[in-house]
């Protein structure tokens, strides 16, 4: 039996595709890449935008078609909204919401042979998804698909409520995973070689509120990772995503300037730089706020990249708001800025407000901004030829003969010939050329990098 599994949206959403992976194979399952091959077809989908919505039908529509020529079940997982899934519903086999993944299991095997295709199995609806199973997910190792990048959630589901996003109605309240375990996955994983290692909540930086003091801080989260670290003797690079900025402290940054396996990379979503159009989104952070931040790690991690999310065309967005925003890329020097064009998402608040900037304007808003980003990402990437930086390298490309890498700070990086026998390697390299996006190195092998 093999499954084919389609994972799409957020790193999260990555992470709870290997424990559904490892699930599955637990069962027996063999993971294929192609669909044809496959007696079982998911996804976890993505309602926080609309195209991935769209990929979603598109696909069930293909997949429903070829139970015409064999015997297959579908199932669907992941942020699926209420009106997305009464839809859905009627056209996957399983619906289910990642907290009841252990369940999965008995979901499949009620259906015996696998053409029964008329049942139909459903997680309880409630309006507001309820968290309490999500540490049962937790529980569930992952298959983790890279043999030294990986995802660990230490918390789910959002308390924030930003006008815009569907999150809370998908993943609800926020709950944070326990710190021994999480302390433990990254233990684990660096023992087995790991060198990225990402942090993943909706919130990271509200990690413990939930508990009522009976949980670290994120920052005391942070410390104990960093100590295990320095202790350890191994170098590898832990990040987080994402943190909000109202939650976001002076004394996490310097927790990440203490500690050299804190990586020097900071992803702070700003969304837009206009005061009213953050108060109608409802994201509880003032511009001031935020510049705080920003000088905080200009500061204290002079060295760090600095990456952010932007919402263009949100409702009533006028003229002027935008401006503001581009005032604001002018003034952080974003190293990458995460762009998007705001669509009307069921469930979330905004979703009732007329949607009053045209396709047209938020195209061209997209297009300006992504200009504006491009002068200070190509101003860093020149200000670091010359230089010797450490590089993850993390693909090799036979065709091309160039091997490609990402530094401490999530830049690109293209070195200058194939080296595949140094995938998952961290390694010297000395930067050459800068482009809009991306650098170019050549490689600097020490004798016992080569020994490895």
């Amino acid at each position: 039996m093999k499954y084919h599994l389609i994972t799409l949206g957020c790193q999260m959403n990555l992470s709870d595709s290997e424990r559904v992976a490892a699930v599955l194979e637990q069962m027996g399952y063999e993971r294929t890449e192609n669909e044809d091959e496959a007696n079982l077809l998911g996804m976890l989908a993505c309602s926080v935008r609309q195209k991935p919505i769209d990929k979603v039908y598109n696909k069930i529509s293909q997949w429903n078609k070829a139970k015409n020529k064999r015997n297959l079940i579908t199932f669907l997982s992941g942020c699926v909204l209420a009106a997305d899934k009464d839809k859905l519903l009627k056209q996957f086999d399983i619906i289910f919401p990642m907290s009841e993944l252990s369940q999965f299991p008995d979901m499949i095997r009620s259906y015996g042979v696998v053409n029964a295709a008329s049942l139909r199995v459903e997680a309880p609806k409630p309006v507001m998804p309820k968290n309490e199973h999500i540490v049962d997910l937790w529980q569930i190792k992952p298959k983790y698909q890279s043999s030294y990048e990986a995802f660990v959630p230490i918390q789910n589901g959002c308390d924030k409520f930003c006008t815009y996003c569907a999150v809370p109605y998908t993943r609800g309240r926020e709950v944070s995973r326990p710190s021994a375990d999480i302390v433990a996955e990254v233990r684990h994983l660096v023992s087995q070689g790991y060198k990225s290692i990402t942090l993943l909540g909706q919130n990271v930086n509200s990690y413990g509120l939930d508990k009522q003091g009976n949980e670290m801080s994120f920052a005391e989260l942070l410390r104990e990772i960093g100590e295990f670290g320095k202790q350890s003797g191994e170098e590898f690079w832990v990040y987080f995503t994402s943190p909000h900025p109202q939650d976001m402290t002076r004394e996490v940054i310097e927790v990440i300037a203490e500690y050299p396996c804190l990586a020097k990379q900071i992803h702070l979503p700003m969304q837009s730089g206009d005061e009213r159009v953050l108060i109608k989104m409802n994201r509880k952070h003032s511009m001031d706020k935020y510049r705080q931040i920003v000088a905080d790690i200009r500061e204290l991690l002079p060295d760090a990249t600095l990456f952010t999310d932007i919402i263009v065309g949100f409702t009533s967005e006028g003229d002027e708001e935008y401006q503001h925003t581009v005032e604001a890329f002018h003034e952080f020097k974003f190293n990458m800025a995460y762009i998007a064009m705001y669509s009307p998402r069921p469930g979330a608040a905004s979703y009732r407000w007329q949607d009053e900037v045209s396709l047209d304007v938020k195209k061209e808003r997209y297009h300006d901004l992504s200009e504006v980003m491009k002068i200070y990402t190509r101003e860093y990437h020149e200000s670091m030829v010359g230089k010797t930086i450490r590089l993850l390298v993390n693909g090799s490309d036979r065709k091309t003969g160039f091997s490609t890498g990402l530094t401490e700070g999530k830049i690109n990086v293209r070195l200058d010939r194939i080296a595949p026998e140094l995938m998952g390697k961290i390694v010297d390299v000395k930067i050459t050329t800068a482009a809009d996006f991306s650098m170019s190195g050549e490689l600097i092998l020490q004798e016992e990098t080569i020994n490895e």
